[in-house]
């Protein structure tokens, strides 16, 4: 018997999509799929007024959770913490009761500004991009989630013109169908650095 196809909530975050050449496509594109559902969270909760009990459910019902976000200041947008705030409250996320979130999968889809050679030790950033997204991969671990690698698109100023963009949601796709279709290998997922660098050695087709 086959087993069951994996739910993917995406939980989008950007304050300022009409400066959006990346993230506003890439979530669009993601759109349509089955198995796969699309919040863009500026649109729902403009005023920040989260409803907690919503999105909780919303949790519940998927497999696999996403943050699609631009980086801000090496974080994610103000109103994606604020739904982890809020949302990821003790007796249900975490704590001896807390235990909805556990054998979930989360991973973030991100864009950053800066060259990929500028997030490493040497770098301008000196830090790489899975190091500074170590307060979410722990928020993962604490909540009993798997953490899988982040799939990045770097230079993302610089994307249209060196026409990299097409490419970067095509490979989007691909990652939502394989995990949906499960054919993502999660434990070699988890142990890379950037996810879309390796989708032939995750994927199985």
């Amino acid at each position: 018997m086959s087993e069951p196809h994996k739910k993917i909530l995406i939980l989008f975050a950007h304050p300022s999509q009409n400066r959006s050449e990346i993230n506003v496509p890439l979530f669009n594109a993601s759109k349509g799929f089955d198995h796969v559902t699309t919040i863009d969270l500026y649109a729902e909760y403009p005023s920040f007024r989260i409803d907690i009990d919503k999105e909780q459910q919303r949790l519940r019902d998927h497999d696999v959770i996403v943050f699609m976000f631009p980086l801000y200041w090496y974080s994610t947008p103000s109103l994606l913490k604020e739904w982890q705030d809020l949302v990821l409250e003790y007796g249900f996320a975490y704590g001896s009761e807390g235990t909805e979130l556990q054998g979930k999968k989360f991973l973030c889809a991100l864009t950053a500004g800066g060259s990929e050679s500028s997030y490493r030790k040497e770098g301008f950033n000196h830090f790489t991009i899975r190091q500074l997204l170590q307060p979410l991969e722990q928020m993962a671990e604490l909540t009993g989630m798997e953490f899988l690698a982040p799939f990045a698109l770097f230079g993302a100023g610089t994307a249209t013109e060196e026409q990299r963009v097409v490419k970067h949601i095509e490979n989007w796709r691909r990652v939502l169908v394989a995990i949906a279709d499960n054919k993502l290998n999660y434990e070699v997922a988890s142990k890379l650095s950037k996810l879309n660098h390796s989708l032939d050695s995750v994927i199985t087709e």
